[in-house]
């Protein structure tokens, strides 16, 4: 086994999860991850963690929307309500077999599925908000997540590995370092009360007013670096053009620009993908913005169609429409999380409260 798998499984386990003895831990992945699914569980019992194994294969994924009925794609197992109400950790493992496996499946079936999901979504943030339950989730590098983001399998090992700090001889002492400078970012934020934008095609305002800014150091999202807030529902006004593809149950969507006023959604646009974007926007809260966000890990600077690392790509703000983390204040519900990513690198500007305090992909505080 890659020595840099059982560094990612040390480093979850012990840092971003801290499990504890007796704590309950799902850990769920697809089959092509086992290598990182054995060396976690075998750490989590070391921690003297409880651990359960959840195994997927993304073909069954595909022979439900082929096949079920609507009735059979909305069911979710009660087992699996019952998991996320009564672990104390989850741990999902992203690994792809073929990331193209759902481009003919109909819009509708895709909405179906994330509506029905909800149920689920609605009851982790909950407790993921209350601090009831830790969660974290991560990426094991496939030949097909190679591909998608146009490298051979060896490049994207060393980008998943260099992403997540494990080259270092301590990440956990390197992500310590990244939550020192990252604190300095949220302390300043919280301060202020109004968030402006300004990139090519973007021009976006929005209240961050009496919201809590969170340190997305690496607990929940491996790798992370980003800060983020629910901005202020009703508050959100301007437009704002997406530098990259949305990508939403691996289909993509092209040079989205969305319109806000008041907070919602009133014009959405896309060169690739309208259909689907038009189904997105009719989920419930779908048309309002859950988070606000700069991506801070300059380990990152390839855009790889997986918002896991595209998300904290040094030098990006991200917006995602849906629910919001109960814990930033924010108080948007909905049965999707959809980040989508600006790109501030060439001439982008951020003012908090009227002053300039980001300018080209880094802050000037």
């Amino acid at each position: 086994m890659d020595p840099r798998i059982i560094m990612q499984a040390k480093t979850i386990i012990n840092y971003s999860l801290y499990l504890k003895a007796g704590e309950k831990l799902l850990i769920e992945g697809n089959h092509v991850a086992l290598p990182l699914i054995k060396a976690a569980y075998k750490e989590a019992l070391l921690a003297g963690a409880l651990p359960k194994v959840k195994i997927f294969d993304d073909e069954l994924g595909e022979i439900l929307y082929k096949y079920g009925t609507d009735e059979q794609i909305k069911y979710i197992p009660e087992s699996n309500i019952n998991d996320v109400k009564t672990y104390d950790a989850f741990f999902s493992i992203w690994a792809n077999q073929n990331t193209r496996a759902m481009t003919n499946i109909s819009p509708e079936k895709i909405g179906l599925k994330s509506k029905a999901a909800g149920k689920i979504m609605r009851i982790f943030m909950e407790r993921s908000g209350k601090k009831e339950l830790k969660w974290c989730g991560t990426q094991f590098p496939t030949i097909a997540d190679a591909q998608e983001a146009s490298m051979s399998l060896s490049e994207y090992e060393d980008f998943v590995f260099n992403a997540c700090h494990l080259n270092s001889c301590d990440p956990i002492e390197e992500w310590n370092k990244i939550h020192d400078i990252q604190q300095k970012y949220v302390n300043f934020l919280d301060t202020k009360k109004q968030l402006k934008i300004v990139s090519k095609d973007t021009d976006i305002r929005m209240s961050i007013e009496g919201r809590k800014w969170m340190n997305s150091d690496g607990h929940e999202n491996f790798p992370s670096g980003e800060v983020f807030t629910g901005p202020v529902e009703d508050s959100i006004n301007g437009h704002i053009r997406f530098s990259f593809p949305g990508i939403f149950h691996g289909k993509e969507i092209e040079n989205v620009i969305l319109t806000f006023k008041d907070g919602k959604v009133v014009k959405a646009e896309a060169s690739k993908g309208q259909e689907l974007l038009n189904e997105i926007l009719k989920i419930e809260g779908a048309k309002n913005v859950g988070e606000v966000a700069m991506g801070t890990n300059y380990n990152i600077q390839k855009f790889t169609k997986n918002m896991l690392f595209d998300e904290k790509i040094g030098g990006t703000v991200h917006m995602a429409l849906g629910a919001a983390y109960p814990q930033t204040g924010g108080k948007n519900k909905s049965d999707i999380h959809w980040d989508m990513l600006c790109d501030m690198r060439s001439g982008g500007e951020i003012y908090a409260d009227g002053e300039l305090i980001y300018r080209d992909g880094k802050f000037k505080i």
